[in-house]
């Protein structure tokens, strides 16, 4: 049994929204992959729970008349890689989301969970943080929206308001529109494991130069970061294999790796500078580009 003192599971958004409203300190839950382990553990007793599970309206995904992408924050990763529009779309995101845990866990952990559990190893963080995504957040009274990099605020800290939701992902169409894209995990049990670090790279080639490029870390520094030095030094730059060499070193310089059970410092610098190399030259060619030499 787990230790909660009260549990709310509305069946509307704004239902959620009035009960967040009128206690704040409820600890929100999506899929509960991540929550249930925390009750499990005690870290969570004697909290009250809010569920989201019963709201639908919060796992659509469509495409709006901009061309912006919205993804709702309960939309399950096995929805989410399933999905022709994102498979069409956004392909990258369908691959982070298939290297999520296995089967059941993808069946029930949701990207807004993954997002608002403030963990450096989300898979869908630097996927979504590479696409310049943005983030729907709501409480019963306003709305703001955010890029991914305003969330987070430390390791396992996000920029939620008290009595705000995180309703939705939007990925404006200027995020995705004419580019490749690639996601690698690495880690010691593949996809059934917490990530050792993960690297997405987005790019958008015309010919065979860089006209934009997004590299984003997962598990290189306390929060999900971009590599945004080596992202300026690309634009214009011809597509080589040299090219691609000094971009992957780069990307090491904003990472804070350190040493832990699962991978030492250097090593994970060396894993950065590896997989963002194999990485960007995938990206490169299902952006059109030249496979570089």
């Amino acid at each position: 049994m787990f230790d909660i003192c009260e549990l709310f599971e509305p069946e509307t958004l704004l239902e959620a929204k009035r009960i967040l409203r009128h206690d704040p300190s409820l600890k929100v839950i999506a899929g509960g992959t991540d929550v249930l382990i925390r009750l499990q553990h005690g870290d969570l007793a004697g909290s009250g729970l809010l569920s989201l599970k019963n709201i639908a309206e919060l796992e659509a995904i469509r495409l709006l008349r901009d061309g912006t992408l919205e993804i709702g924050a309960m939309a399950p990763f096995t929805k989410i890689f399933r999905s022709e529009l994102l498979q069409k779309k956004v392909p990258v995101l369908c691959e982070a989301a298939v290297s999520m845990g296995g089967p059941q866990v993808r069946n029930v952990a949701t990207i807004g969970g993954n997002i608002c559990n403030g963990a450096v190893s989300a898979d869908s963080a630097s996927t979504l943080f590479a696409l310049d995504a943005l983030l729907r957040l709501e409480t019963l009274e306003d709305e703001r929206i955010i890029p991914m990099g305003e969330f987070y605020a430390g390791p396992g800290k996000v920029n939620l308001r008290p009595g705000e939701l995180l309703v939705s992902i939007l990925i404006p169409r200027e995020g995705y529109e004419g580019t490749g894209g690639h996601y690698i995990k690495y880690a010691m049990r593949k996809a059934m494991d917490i990530a050792t670090l993960g690297v997405a790279v987005v790019c958008r080639v015309r010919e065979n130069r860089f006209e934009d490029l997004r590299i984003a870390l997962g598990v290189a520094a306390p929060v999900p970061i971009r590599c945004f030095e080596a992202e300026a030094h690309a634009k214009g730059r011809e597509i080589t294999l040299e090219t691609i060499q000094e971009l992957a070193a780069m990307a090491v310089k904003p990472s804070r790796a350190r040493t832990s059970w699962r991978a030492s410092k250097d090593y994970r610098e060396h894993l950065i500078e590896v997989l963002a190399q194999r990485a960007l030259a995938e990206a490169v060619k299902r952006a059109g580009g030249c496979r570089a030499h």
